[in-house]
């Protein structure tokens, strides 16, 4: 069934689902989707502060639909939490659906929240840029 609202935040990535991620019954592996997020929410968190980041931790994630080869894969996030040195990305995958009968049907794929701290050139962590207003 198709997710009824749109997605969250801002579109971070856009790529395609290809048949070398796919796992032993032929649906997309979530590892890869994982790292889809990571390169999605790195984006978002590098803009945020300004700089080098790294990847902390991830608080969740929620695979709710499979991904099959050929679906159009959208990475859509934003920001939900600055501190000090790191930050919280929600992320969101969406897929759309591009061939069969159920061609343009978009739908949530999976949920995650990604933590990064920002750094400095020799890897500590630095403080997060505040907002200019």
């Amino acid at each position: 069934m198709s997710e009824s609202r749109t997605p969250t935040g801002e579109l971070l990535l856009r790529t395609l689902a290809m048949p070398a991620d796919t796992n032993a019954n032929g649906d997309i592996f979530g590892g890869w989707l994982m790292s889809q997020l990571d390169l999605a929410g790195g984006i978002l968190a590098k803009e945020v502060s300004e700089g080098r980041i790294a990847t902390v931790s991830v608080s969740s994630i929620t695979f709710k639909h499979p991904v099959s080869v050929g679906d159009v894969v959208c990475c859509h996030g934003y920001c939900a939490r600055i501190g000090n040195t790191s930050m919280s990305i929600h992320l969101e995958v969406w897929n759309k659906k591009v061939m069969g009968d159920r061609t343009g049907i978009r739908e949530l794929v999976c949920e995650a929240t990604f933590n990064y701290v920002a750094i400095d050139e020799n890897g500590r962590p630095r403080p997060v840029p505040k907002k200019k207003d």
